[in-house]
C-alpha cells in the first residue's frame, strides 16, 4: 500500500512539473461534477444518441467529420427532421472535405426540412492552398446544453456494426452529463461563429452565453476538455498526451487507429518504460488508410527495443482513440496519435478522472489486447527489404499524414 502511495506521489510531482510548461491562462478548466457513460460498441452508442435526440426539448447541436448517406445517415436525417417539426432548433456542422462522397442532395434535404447547416472549410482558392489541409475532425452531439455524446464514431453503417465483421470499425463513444457540457457547447458556438457570416455570429454568441447558465451538476467524474485546432500556437492535444504519459506511475494503455506520434511522444513512452511503467499499445492490423499502417510500423523497432509492448487488432478495423493512465485517468475523444490530429485538425478530447470509468476502459482494452496479435521484435525484424524501404520512404512524409 505504501509503495502504491509513493508511486502516485511521484506521478503527481511529474504532473505538476510538466503543467508548468503551460501558461496559467492556457490550463484547461477542471469540471468536477459530471456523470460519464461509456459505450463499448456502435449499436449501443447510436441507440442512446437517437433516444436522446428524440427526447430533446430545446436544441440539438451536432459536429461531425464524416456523414454517410447510408442506413445510419438516413436514420439520423429522419430523427433531426422530426425534431425540427417538434420545434427543436437543430444545427449541424460537417466537414466539407470529409463529406465529399456524401450526395449534395442529402444536405439539401436537411436544409429543406429546417435543419441549420454549416459546412466547415468549403474549398475556396481565395484563402490559399494551405487552408485546404484543415479538417474539422470532431465527433460531437449536444442535447439541450445538458448532455453530450463524443468519441470516435462518425455517422456511417461501418461505425454502427451494420456491415460484416471484416469491414466494421471497432470504436468507442461516451456521454457526459454535467457542468463540462457548458464548455463543449461554447466550443461548438465558437466554431459556428468562425465559419458563419458576422450578421448571424452575434446570435450564436448570445446563445453560447445563455447556455452557460443551464448546465447543472451530475455525478462525481472530473472532466477536462481539450480542444485542439490549427489556429493554436502550440498543440494542446499533443501536450495533454505528453503530460499524462509523464504522470504515469504504473501502467499506460493506448489504442489508436493512426499511429504517427512523432519523436516527442516516442521519447515520452520510452522514458515511461525506463522508470518502470508498463506500456502497451493496441494498433490496427488492417486500416482504411493502408499508407498509415506503413507509417505507423516504421517506429515499431524503436519502441519494441525500448520495452514498449505492441499488439495489432485483426478481427475488426480499429478506430478507437483512448489512453488510460494507471487505471484511473482516461484521455478519450476524436484525436489520433498522429501529426494531423496534433497540428492540422480541429479535435475534441476529454480527460476523465474517475476510477469507475477507468476500470471499464481497462477491462475493455485488456480484452481487446488478449484477442490481438502480439508484435515480437525478432519477427518484426524479419520483414522484407522492400517493406523496409517503403517504411523509410513514407516516414519522410509523416508530418503530412
Amino acid at each position: 500500500m505504501r509503495s502504491k502511495h509513493h508511486k502516485h506521489k511521484k506521478r503527481f510531482r511529474r504532473f505538476i512539473r510538466l503543467l508548468r510548461r503551460f501558461r496559467p491562462s492556457e490550463l484547461p478548466v477542471t469540471h468536477r461534477h459530471n456523470s460519464v457513460v461509456l459505450f463499448q460498441g456502435g449499436r449501443q452508442f447510436f441507440e442512446a444518441l437517437f433516444a436522446a435526440i428524440r427526447a430533446a426539448e430545446h436544441t440539438i447541436l451536432l459536429e461531425y467529420y464524416l456523414i454517410h448517406h447510408d442506413r445510419l445517415g438516413s436514420g439520423l436525417a429522419e430523427e433531426l427532421e422530426a425534431a425540427v417539426q417538434r420545434g427543436i432548433t437543430v444545427k449541424l456542422i460537417y466537414d466539407y472535405i470529409g463529406c465529399l462522397d456524401t450526395p449534395a442532395a442529402y444536405f439539401r434535404n436537411l436544409v429543406k426540412n429546417g435543419v441549420k447547416l454549416l459546412p466547415f472549410n468549403v474549398l475556396s482558392f481565395k484563402r490559399g492552398v494551405y487552408w485546404f489541409d484543415k479538417r474539422d475532425h470532431r465527433k460531437m452531439t449536444i442535447i439541450d446544453g445538458k448532455l453530450a455524446f463524443l468519441g470516435g464514431f462518425n455517422i456511417g453503417d461501418e461505425y454502427a456494426g451494420c456491415v460484416s465483421d471484416k469491414l466494421n470499425f471497432r470504436d468507442l463513444g461516451f456521454s457526459i452529463k454535467g457542468d463540462a457540457v457548458c464548455e463543449l457547447e461554447a466550443i461548438f458556438h465558437d466554431t459556428w461563429q468562425g465559419e458563419e457570416e458576422r450578421t448571424t455570429a452575434h446570435v450564436s454568441a448570445e446563445q453560447s452565453r445563455k447556455s452557460r447558465k443551464n448546465c447543472g451538476k451530475s455525478g462525481d467524474a472530473a472532466v477536462n476538455i481539450i480542444s485542439g485546432g490549427p489556429r493554436q500556437r502550440r498543440s494542446y492535444i499533443r501536450e495533454a498526451f505528453q503530460v499524462n504519459i509523464a504522470a504515469a506511475a504504473e501502467e499506460i494503455l493506448i489504442a489508436t487507429p493512426y499511429f504517427v506520434p512523432g519523436p516527442r511522444i516516442i521519447r515520452s513512452l520510452l522514458r515511461a518504460v525506463r522508470r518502470g511503467v508498463r506500456v502497451r499499445l493496441l494498433l490496427p492490423a488492417r486500416s482504411d488508410v493502408p499508407f498509415m499502417l506503413l507509417l505507423g510500423r516504421s517506429s515499431y523497432a524503436t519502441l519494441l527495443k525500448g520495452g514498449v509492448e505492441i499488439y495489432e487488432l485483426e478481427r475488426e478495423i480499429l478506430h478507437a482513440k483512448v489512453m488510460l493512465i494507471d487505471a484511473e485517468r482516461t484521455v478519450i475523444g476524436s484525436a489520433n496519435l498522429d501529426q494531423r490530429s496534433f497540428h492540422r485538425n480541429y479535435e475534441i478530447n476529454c480527460l476523465v478522472d474517475n476510477v469507475q470509468f477507468g476500470r471499464q476502459i481497462r477491462e475493455l482494452l485488456l480484452d481487446e489486447i488478449a484477442a490481438s496479435r502480439s508484435v515480437e521484435l525478432d519477427v518484426h525484424e524479419q520483414r522484407g527489404i522492400l517493406i523496409r524501404i517503403m517504411e523509410r520512404v513514407v516516414s519522410l512524409f509523416g508530418w503530412f499524414a
